[in-house]
């Protein structure tokens, strides 16, 4: 591995781990500050911009023994701490691409009888005129 990537790493875990101290257990719809603005789903940004894409992170995972316990469904779904977690791994991504902002921010989260998985997606934009 190179060093580039290493290094690359070592900040992301870090801002993960920073991240996580500073979680709270609040939803992931709270105005929680991250280094650059996120709006959800209907909230308006009230400044000129330009998109610049669509940023995403999705994950699928079987579930374990102990979320079909007695073949109910139990344990499932993300905790908010989780859901900030996955946020801020958005907000990383869109900052690598030039983002001042992300909005239209949803945040999705499916299961079936042997899996579950989520995706959270939004709109990067910069700011023009400024």
């Amino acid at each position: 591995m190179t060093p580039l990537k290493n290094l690359t790493r070592l900040l992301f875990a870090s801002t993960i781990i920073i991240l996580a101290g500073c979680a709270s257990g609040i939803p992931i719809s709270t105005n929680k500050k991250y280094p650059i603005e996120l709006l959800y789903d209907n909230q308006p940004l009230e400044r000129p911009y330009s998109e610049i894409g669509i940023v995403e992170i999705s994950s699928e995972d079987s579930l374990t023994e102990r979320q079909t316990q007695d073949k109910r469904m139990m344990y499932r779904g993300n905790d908010a701490k989780t859901k900030e977690l996955l946020t801020a791994r958005l907000v990383i991504k869109a900052q690598k691409i030039g983002a001042d902002a992300i909005i239209n921010v949803k945040y999705k989260y499916y299961t079936s009888v042997k899996s579950e998985g989520y995706m959270l997606s939004g709109l990067a934009v910069r700011y023009r005129g400024e």
